[in-house]
């Protein structure tokens, strides 16, 4: 076993090992009912235990790695970049059930890029965490100012919560929106403007 930390760089307790994990979704299963020696259920604790590993993945990768590598080449290209509509799935911290969404991210250079496929991968690798929608869109627009030092950061997010449309007030149709925003985003109101009409077409 070894000893992780969590993203504030604080130590946790050690690892609990894929055995352990087992037994505990075992019990999971006794717990709502059900027989965990039964055919259909024999390997779903090991299932289990598979998935939770990919759906939370997020907490073994770091985002301001993933945006280490720029290039300057763009002959002095200073507009916004875009990028629409990166698909997000996560799940909430109070009920872990699935927050399903699209999320919009755009930064203003500051003499460099970064590759296009680093602002999805900075989104995914939070959303594969327990999360709060408000958060997730916080930590991304944040990693970003962090790593790229741009202009201007701008972050939206548009979601379906799991956990209020199977369960408690059970309202199917509503979504979250959550929007953030630094530097020249927050200061200047036609580059947020800009921004929100590129990403409403």
């Amino acid at each position: 076993m070894k000893l992780v930390k969590n993203e504030n760089n604080k130590p946790l307790k050690e690892t609990i090992s894929d055995k352990e994990a087992e037994e505990a979704f075992i019990k999971i299963l006794k717990w709502i009912g059900e027989d965990p020696g039964r055919e259909g259920l024999i390997e779903t604790p090991k299932r289990v235990t598979k998935a939770f590993k990919e759906y939370f993945k997020g907490y073994k990768e770091d985002p301001i790695s993933i945006l280490s590598k720029t290039f300057g080449d763009v002959n002095g290209y200073d507009d916004m970049v875009i990028q629409k509509n990166i698909s997000v799935q996560s799940h909430c911290e109070h009920h872990m059930a699935p927050i399903i969404g699209v999320a919009h991210v755009a930064y203003i250079p500051n003499e460099r890029v970064v590759g296009l496929s680093k602002l999805a991968r900075v989104v995914e690798v939070y959303s594969k965490r327990l999360q709060t929608q408000e958060r997730l869109t916080m930590q991304i627009g944040n990693s970003l100012m962090e790593a790229l030092k741009p202009k201007g950061v701008a972050v939206s997010i548009d979601s379906t919560h799991q956990c209020m449309t199977m369960r408690g007030i059970k309202k199917e149709q509503a979504t979250t929106v959550t929007n953030y925003y630094l530097g020249q985003f927050k200061e200047d109101l036609s580059y947020q403007n800009r921004y929100l009409r590129f990403i409403s077409k």
